[in-house]
């Protein structure tokens, strides 16, 4: 099992996550994060990190997220690893709450 970063993370991009990984699970897109499956060992200690609530294990992940699933894993084997924590997107507290985001994400 692993975990997935959802929608939330969309032009949000917090790092809060990226502090607290034992094994540098997380990959870093232009605006947003993914975890990597194949990393992940399901701790579960970036949850309660991600101030926007993008991470969730992979069997509570709610339905209308499900395609985040393969995304996060399609993702991963293309973007590097971040390791450091760097600061939000300036306008991130916006976004925050904006549903359907998936349009605004860049690969």
């Amino acid at each position: 099992m692993t975990h997935v970063v959802t929608e939330n993370c969309i032009k949000c991009k917090y790092t809060d996550c990226v502090d607290v990984c034992p094994v540098d699970c997380f990959k870093e897109g232009p605006n947003m994060l993914v975890i990597d499956p194949d990393e992940c060992i399901d701790c579960a200690v970036c949850v309660p990190e991600c101030p926007v609530n993008a991470i969730y294990t992979e069997e509570e992940l709610p339905q209308d997220q499900s395609q985040f699933l393969a995304l996060n894993a399609e993702l991963a084997k293309k973007w590097p690893a971040i390791t450091d924590v760097k600061g939000g997107f300036a306008d991130a507290d916006e976004w925050k709450e904006v549903k359907g985001k998936l349009k605004y994400l860049e690969r």
